[in-house]
């Protein structure tokens, strides 16, 4: 089918229905107006526009329907079934404005959640049995929709007796450790108290789910469109787009974190730099919180609630204290508490610290950059770029002997200032590539011919390093100009997004907006030597052990990416300082870590983390889950507190910069914060090693460049 065709004459039909034949318009009319103008849209802007084809229906019918039931709880393969006869049409309902699949799926949704609904209070009004041989497997990709509704029926017996189980055993163990609350309770009076609190939590998330609209399940359904197109593509309803992503730091008042609904639960996507989570160093990004308390309160289970509903959680007075019980990557289950407090927003800025070097008399300049902040609306705002040249500065006045660059966790920013920051270190020349769909690549160039910094450089990433953070550690990289050092692979993020306002892109009928917006990919960035950072991210130079490392994150890991490609290289060259032993200094550094206890441990501890990711399926007996839950706990032990050792002793501030924290004692303690860190950062300490064989095996160049 003709792509432009199809949405051009559908939405002339669309709005000349509205215009001419209702003066009101009905809600599905409403939403046929959104659709077309989402499609419309799609192939105006997008980076690569797709045919709405068998294929794309194909896609969407996947993605929506593990939207709406993924975990395999609520369809049986029978009503799926009757949704699998428009595996095929959702295509043409879509440039039709038909929504009979969408409808469908809606009232077979509701009747599934009814009939859940009655299973789990039929279920839990009964005491479980733990004993015998019974699991369940809690990935939905790892099981078959249930065959009928007496297989369903099954599986949610089994689903909530491990929900209880998981609640009774850590009452015992609570009560085995002396809890007063728990004192003298019989294990009958245990159990009953379990399932209390599990029929509490879902009658909690079926009261969220059965509200849901029609709005907010038509923009899961819209979202299943524009996710086909690549995953970071999403419509948003017309109201904030905190709803998808919140930023606490933009309040007055929070924890500092961003948060989107992911399925039935939350999850923290960025710690944001200098808000009370991050100072706490115990929250982390790809964490799922499932339970919120307020100090002196019981804690809420909130799967399956709203993001709204999570905020008004979350959210609250700067001194308050919230209690959120969160499961790790590596499937372990931790409370951290947390105080509210009021967002610094200087810690995301650019500082810089002098280290001492690994021989005598060396003195290496440390430069951390979380983000690439720019600050566009105000003419005196900060830039990032303008910030590092002046940390580099303040370090070469100081003499130092290298400089090493941070980006680890940096998920990217200002391209203006990436592209500045990068020419910092080279004469002048090409960047980045940055293509847009219909037009030659543009190549983004370094005009200032200054150098400001022309001595040994590392830069350290990431598997969390992302976007413009690649486009530095790329150009970088294929100039030969500094050291990369990190995880095994950047995240892999090439690509670039803009806002459309859906409103403006429709002129008149006042009568069906506000539409929302949509956030689309536009553009596409690739290195000076022609390939992309897309998927395949930025491989360091030099690989350190990271907890990470068995675990597949990043950009490869989203559904529907955008594909890795290349374009012609640029002509490209500096004379600055070129990395002419590079095997060596990779070499010694292996042989650093091989014999080095933490990173040793590192590596034990990413394995273990693989293998708690997989264990998917628990058994339902109270004695092998309690054996389960101990091994993990025992296993866990062995790495706890694993960077908690002191490693550097000499990390400092420069003496010009001491005047600012002496004069604030809130700077001055977020600086003691940040010294602290580094003293026990296993990963900076071998960077200093690094740089020193850097600086010792490239001696020569540099001495002939003095």
């Amino acid at each position: 089918m003709n792509f432009k065709k199809s949405i051009f004459f559908s939405l002339a039909a669309v709005l000349m229905l509205a215009a001419f034949m209702y003066p009101q318009l009905s809600d599905e009319q409403k939403e046929a107006v959104l659709l077309q103008t989402l499609v419309k849209s799609m192939e105006r802007y997008h980076y690569s526009p797709q045919d709405i084809d068998d294929s794309f229906s194909e896609k969407i019918y996947d993605l929506y329907l593990d939207g709406i039931d993924g975990g395999k709880r609520f369809l049986t393969a029978k009503e799926v079934a009757q949704l699998e006869r428009y595996r095929h049409e959702i295509d043409d309902q879509v440039n039709a404005s038909d929504f009979t699949f969408f409808n469908l799926s809606q009232e077979l949704m509701e009747k599934a959640l009814v009939r859940a609904q009655g299973y789990y209070k039929d279920i839990l009004a009964t005491p479980f049995d733990f004993a015998g041989g019974e699991s369940v497997e809690l990935d939905g990709e790892k099981r078959a929709y249930s065959s009928d509704e007496k297989e369903l029926w099954q599986y949610w017996h089994q689903y909530l007796k491990y929900e209880t189980l998981d609640r009774y055993a850590e009452a015992i163990d609570k009560q085995e450790k002396g809890d007063e609350e728990l004192a003298g309770k019989t294990a009958t009076e245990l159990e009953a108290d379990a399932r209390a609190d599990v029929l509490t939590m879902f009658d909690r998330w079926f009261d969220r789910l059965i509200k849901l609209d029609r709005e907010d399940r038509m923009s899961q359904y819209f979202n299943a469109f524009t996710g086909v197109f690549d995953p970071h593509t999403n419509y948003y309803k017309p109201i904030d787009k905190e709803n998808f992503d919140i930023r606490f730091s933009g309040k007055l008042e929070g924890i500092g974190a961003r948060l989107l609904t992911e399925g039935d639960y939350t999850k923290v996507t960025e710690i944001v730099v200098g808000g009370p989570a991050w100072k706490g160093k115990e929250l982390e990004a790809n964490d799922i919180i499932t339970k919120v308390a307020q100090e002196g309160e019981a804690p809420v289970d909130i799967k399956g609630m709203v993001i709204d509903d999570v905020v008004s959680q979350i959210r609250g007075s700067k001194d308050t204290k919230v209690i959120l019980t969160v499961k790790k990557v590596d499937g372990s289950e931790k409370e951290i508490i947390i105080t509210r407090d009021i967002v610094i927003l200087d810690e995301s800025f650019a500082k810089s610290l002098i280290i001492d070097g690994q021989a005598p008399g060396e003195k290496i300049g440390y430069i951390s950059l979380p983000s690439f902040y720019a600050d566009f609306q105000d003419r005196n705002g900060r830039h990032c770029a303008d910030d590092v040249e002046k940390e580099i500065e303040k370090l070469k006045n100081v003499g130092v002997d290298g400089i090493v660059l941070d980006l680890r966790n940096n998920g990217g920013g200002s391209l203006r200032d990436v592209v500045k920051m990068s020419g910092f270190f080279i004469e002048s020349g090409p960047v980045v590539q940055v293509k847009s769909r219909d037009y030659e690549p543009e190549v983004l160039m370094d005009v200032d011919p200054q150098v400001q910094y022309d001595g040994p450089l590392v830069v350290m990433v990431n598997n969390f390093s992302a976007s413009a953070s690649e486009i530095l550690a790329a150009a970088l990289q294929d100039y030969g100009r500094a050291v990369i050092v990190g995880s095994n692979s950047t995240f892999g993020k090439g690509t670039v997004q803009r806002f459309i306002d859906l409103d403006r892109t429709l002129r008149g009928f006042e009568d069906v907006k506000p539409l929302g917006q949509v956030k689309l990919t536009t553009q596409k960035f690739y290195r000076i030597d022609g390939g992309s950072t897309q998927l395949r991210g930025v491989t360091p130079d030099i690989i350190l052990p990271d907890n990470y490392a068995y675990i597949q994150t990043g950009e490869k890991e989203q559904e529907y990416p955008m594909p890795w490609t290349e374009i012609a290289a640029v002509d490209y060259d500096q004379k600055v300082l070129n990395m002419t032993h590079m095997e060596q200094i990779e070499a010694r550094s292996k042989a650093r870590v091989a014999s080095n206890e933490i990173f040793s441990k590192v590596q034990a501890n990413a394995a273990r983390m693989q293998k708690l990711r997989d264990l998917t399926a628990y058994p339902l007996d109270l004695e092998a889950y309690q054996n389960l839950e101990a091994a993990r706990t025992a296993d866990a032990e062995r790495f706890k507190n694993l960077f908690d050792k002191v490693v550097i002793t000499s990390a400092r501030n420069l003496d010009v910069d001491l005047p600012i924290f002496e004069a604030d004692e809130s700077k001055k303690a977020r600086n003691e914060d940040f010294l602290k860190a580094v003293s026990k950062d296993v990963y900076i300490n071998e960077v200093l090693s690094i740089m020193h064989d850097v600086i010792e095996l490239e001696r020569v160049a540099i001495n002939d460049r003095n």
